[in-house]
């Protein structure tokens, strides 16, 4: 693919998480907790891939050297389910913009750091002063689109540590 396809595929993928963040909020308050909404989430997406998977004519998997991988390649599901539990907690509180500008803050800085440690399975990259500089930008846009309910949060913090 070209790099433009490319980007541009992941600027659509991209701006399905938002949707996902909403609807499995919205499925966690139909279900009465959370972590129903997270399971059926998952579930759906085993029921989605599945089909494609047959289509595609995929191969089972070989899982007899599984034992002999290293051991973070687990953190995948576990941080999807974290991801997906936070998402459905934190996005109706932040809002759509505020979440997802604040997680990519995070994505952000966890990928430069594993770009710099050469970590799960990337290859070391240095942290050049123009991907220091967007990364502190990408912070910084999380943090102004907080804005105003950011401000009021430090503004208690500060009168509640001159009352003491």
């Amino acid at each position: 693919m070209q790099p433009l396809a490319l980007l541009v595929a992941t600027l659509v993928s991209g701006a399905l998480v938002p949707f996902q963040a909403g609807a499995n909020a919205a499925l966690g308050r139909a279900l009465g907790h959370p972590l129903w909404a997270t399971v059926v989430s998952l579930a759906v997406s085993v029921i989605c891939v599945a089909p494609v998977m047959m289509a595609l004519r995929v191969s089972a998997p070989s899982i007899t050297n599984l034992a002999a991988q290293p051991k973070w390649i687990w953190i995948g599901g576990m941080s999807g389910v974290i991801y997906i539990t936070a998402a459905l907690l934190l996005a109706p509180k932040l809002g759509a913009a505020g979440f997802m500008t604040a997680a990519i803050a995070g994505q952000i800085l966890a990928s430069m750091a594993i770009d710099y440690f050469g970590i799960v399975g990337f290859t070391a990259r240095p942290i050049s002063g123009a991907r220091l500089m967007g990364s502190l930008l990408v912070v910084a846009g999380a943090l102004v689109m907080q804005g105003p309910s950011l401000w009021r949060m430090v503004q208690s913090a500060t009168q509640l540590s001159t009352q003491q």
